[in-house]
């Protein structure tokens, strides 16, 4: 039984003058522009496009500067997949009353997770990934000229702001290279439900072109950077998807960012079906906190798992994740609301403890 199952889911130049830049038409319903600078931003994952969404009301009226769209955008990834099926279920989430008007009126960026992949807990293996990408790309209204559109993948990075108050948001693509997983022998023991660690040098999670990406992305200047993954980084204490079942490559994204000396860094992501905040403080350049969001139209009401680096109780209710960069005291607030918009978790960093050392 897959997962998904298991949480209750039933089943995207003239004149000697230069010549003018042509720029390419927007596409029909183009989503705001994306905003000069950023200190509200909001993230959530995981709704199910036959599923109401009004939390989508709930987080436009928190007034975000910009929303990141976590992964799981939609659910379809079926055995035998079609590109005609993803395109319906792509449409059935773009029907959706409360997430259309949300679309329309706050700018955002996006990745994806397995389900709006096409493959649940799939990897570089799945055959159909540049069918997939386009449907992904068409559906948040890619421009034609978009980077991504040529990249293996839908990684992207985006910075908000002047130099001083700087955010950058990382979007990391752990599906498109992604090797396999190594599966349990211990299907549905604890800490063991799917998957299990395995050191093996040659794996890798965001494949030679994303590495080399995202080592110039951490050189870039920004104050707080936000790295969005699908499935979680630091998190221990589970067998399901996450960075840690290929603990070399875990082990790599903390070098690198001590490689580089990216400061900032604040580490969100989703696919769990809760809410949790998380911090790591070995092996990393300074401690690491990352805050999971995945819960906006079915969350796991009955999930528990150990949690050893977990720093808060598990939020299984309809919430979203909330950034808010406090510059003048330099601080980042990091809040799980629900579906009032009440913060139900929270957890606050200040700037001087997201440096690496000298």
């Amino acid at each position: 039984m897959q997962r998904r199952e298991l949480l209750g889911l039933a089943a995207l130049s003239l004149g000697g003058c230069a010549a003018p830049t042509l720029q390419p038409p927007s596409p029909p319903d183009a989503p705001p522009p994306l905003p000069a600078s950023a200190s509200r931003i909001s993230f959530a994952s995981c709704a199910h496009q036959t599923l109401a969404q009004p939390i989508w009301d709930t987080i436009a009226a928190d007034k975000p500067d910009l929303h990141i769209f976590g992964g799981d955008n939609i659910y379809y990834s079926p055995p035998q997949w079609s590109l005609e099926e993803l395109q319906r279920a792509y449409a059935l989430e773009a029907a959706e009353p409360h997430f259309a008007r949300f679309r329309r009126a706050v700018p955002h960026v996006a990745l994806w997770d397995d389900n709006d992949y096409g493959a649940n807990d799939g990897g570089a293996e799945f055959k159909f990934k540049n069918e997939s990408k386009a449907a992904f790309l068409e559906f948040f209204k890619a421009p034609a000229n978009d980077a991504r559109r040529t990249r293996g993948g839908i990684y992207d990075a985006r910075v908000f702001g002047e130099a001083g108050r700087r955010v950058q948001v990382i979007i990391l693509d752990t599906r498109w290279s992604r090797s396999s997983w190594t599966v349990t022998d211990q299907r549905g023991a604890p800490g063991k439900e799917r998957y299990v660690p395995d050191a093996d040098p040659a794996k890798t999670m965001l494949g030679a072109e994303q590495w080399s990406w995202l080592e110039a992305q951490l050189r870039e200047q920004a104050d707080v950077r936000l790295v969005v993954s699908g499935i979680q980084v630091i998190v221990e204490g589970h067998g399901w998807e996450r960075w840690g079942n290929l603990p070399l490559e875990r082990q790599r994204l903390y070098d690198l960012i001590a490689k580089t000396r990216a400061s900032g860094v604040v580490l969100l992501s989703g696919d769990r079906h809760f809410g949790a905040i998380y911090r790591q403080t070995q092996g990393v350049p300074y401690p690491l906190v990352e805050v999971t969001a995945s819960g906006l139209t079915h969350p796991w009401k009955e999930a528990k798992e150990a949690g050893p680096n977990r720093i808060s109780d598990l939020v299984t209710e309809l919430h979203y994740g909330m950034v808010e960069v406090d510059w003048p005291a330099r601080t980042v607030n990091l809040s799980l609301r629900d579906i009032k918009g009440v913060a139900q978790r929270q957890h606050r960093i200040a700037f001087d403890d997201m440096k690496a050392s000298t």
